[in-house]
């Protein structure tokens, strides 16, 4: 019986394999959702490497996009390749994006929004995106993590430049499998060994915890604090800014002893990163989730610290003050905030060569602009759950029951699961979604509660329904992308230069 499959025209590709012009593209089976590899060989004569043929139809080949025929297809088309960013069209360095998938089906929506604001590579995006953590708790390996990315990639025929981000990386042994996998971009998050009680310890403590940081282990010694200080004074009396001698000799103690331990970490990272990668890649520091804001003065220092230890980083995510929570607009005061922005934006120009991160950047919305303002366009915004939010938000519309059966599971979890990320939404506050029209669900998807608890309850849901799910949005592939589309031109478009 023959397959209803219908042709991703983007796809299409000729390319070449040993003598012979093949043509391959990306097809979908209109019964199951799923999507399969084909290959037209005109000659009839090519001897295909690829793996697990399904079947044959009008002539041509189809396979299963599994890892094998992925590994194939980066050989014969480049641009399935991620690539480190560089600077953007005419040499000028453009924004970047990471776009978080839990789900591995989110990458056409974001090709398809990309497109929609921007057709000149004005946005440099990261589509394969995934933390350690996260892979944990949806149970996916980095490679599965990138081969998702790249099969959206070939349905869309997306042929400029991509990213792949291993995020929120802590130890060396997180490193190998990232690399072997193809990431470009590597986030190192050096929470662990941050200092928090260096913000209140009396002089002697902190001059005994600066005396036992291991900078033997990198083979280094670290900044003079008289240097340290006579640096940031100058730095401030350029930019205009009232520094205080004292205050600024007693913060840089301080900004040494909560971060000494952090960067030596970050320097082990970069330079078993750099033994293992044989090419350039990109590098971002992060030390965003930490229970207190980054002052000026710490971000100074620990830019300043890496750039003098030979660590090249492409962009650096300091903790702003405000609560930056998951899958919700900023909490705080904006007036606060801007002139803060402004401050961290001119440490980041004065050392020159990366960009100003923004974590937990889902529905920013209120932040885009502040952040473009003062950061122009050196600014890397980070996304992550909120993709799998505008699945729900599609789950909520065309399977009701099942998403009754995820918001029960959220309200059941989130006490336990919310203990690894920063969200303040109530628990009281969540409704009895049996209690609801099935016309009332997609709408919870806007409450502030609700997106909490659900965000941070995507790891026991995908164990519990995750098949489902996925199978909901395969058959209706056209529903979860429309959502994506929507939702992402409110992120994207604030980071595009108006003509």
């Amino acid at each position: 019986m023959a397959k209803n499959l219908k042709i991703y025209s983007n796809s299409i590709h000729t390319g070449r394999l040993e003598a012979n012009d093949l043509t391959f593209y990306l097809a979908r089976d209109e019964e199951t959702g799923e999507r399969v590899v084909g290959v037209r060989d005109p000659s009839d004569a090519a001897q295909l490497p690829f793996t697990q043929l399904l079947f044959s139809q009008d002539g041509d080949q189809y396979f299963a996009p599994n890892p094998e025929n992925a590994a194939i297809l980066r050989q014969i088309i480049p641009w399935l390749n991620p690539a480190p960013m560089g600077a953007g069209e005419g040499g000028v360095e453009v924004p970047s994006f990471g776009f978080g998938d839990r789900l591995g089906l989110a990458t056409p929506g974001h090709i398809h929004a990309l497109r929609a604001v921007s057709s000149a590579g004005e946005i440099y995006p990261i589509l394969a995106q995934q933390s350690v953590r996260e892979n944990t708790r949806t149970g996916r390996t980095p490679q599965q993590v990138m081969d998702d990315a790249m099969w959206g990639v070939f349905q869309e025929g997306w042929q400029l430049p991509w990213g792949g981000d291993a995020d929120h990386l802590k130890q060396e042994s997180d490193l190998a499998a990232f690399v072997q996998a193809g990431y470009t971009f590597f986030t190192v998050d050096p929470g662990e060994y941050v200092d928090l009680a260096a913000d209140t310890d009396a002089l002697q403590v902190l001059n005994d915890k600066i005396g036992a940081q291991p900078w033997n282990e990198i083979g280094e010694i670290p900044i003079r604090q008289g240097e340290l200080v006579d640096l940031y004074l100058t730095f401030c009396s350029a930019a205009g800014w009232p520094c205080d001698q004292s205050a600024v000799r007693q913060g840089s103690l301080r900004a040494f002893a909560k971060y000494g331990r952090a960067v030596i970490q970050i320097t082990k990272m970069y330079r078993a990163l750099k033994q293992l990668m044989p090419g350039s890649f990109d590098f971002e520091v992060s030390v965003d989730e930490t229970e207190t804001p980054t002052s000026l003065l710490e971000h100074f220092y620990i830019a300043g610290e890496l750039k003098r230890l030979g660590v090249r980083f492409n962009s650096l995510a300091p903790r702003f003050p405000g609560r930056f929570e998951k899958g919700v607009d900023y909490i705080g005061d904006l007036v606060a905030l801007e002139p803060e922005l402004a401050r961290h934006a001119a440490v980041m120009r004065h050392f020159g060569g990366y960009r100003l991160s923004l974590h937990s950047g889902s529905d920013k919305f209120s932040v885009y602009p502040l952040l473009m303002r003062h950061a122009g366009r050196s600014v890397h915004v980070k996304t992550a759950g909120t993709s799998y939010l505008e699945a729900l938000r599609v789950e909520a519309s065309l399977a009701p029951g099942l998403f009754r059966q995820a918001l029960t599971l959220a309200r059941q979890r989130y006490a336990t699961d919310r203990l690894t990320y920063h969200v303040s939404a109530d628990e009281a506050r969540l409704p009895d979604p049996q209690s609801l029209a099935d016309s009332a669900l997609p709408g919870l998807l806007d409450d502030f509660h609700v997106r909490q608890a659900l965000h941070v309850t995507f790891g026991s849901a995908l164990a519990n329904f995750g098949e489902e799910l996925k199978h909901m949005l395969k058959t209706h592939p056209a529903d979860y992308d429309q959502a994506l589309l929507k939702h992402f031109i409110r992120h994207l478009e604030p980071l595009v230069p108006k003509a």
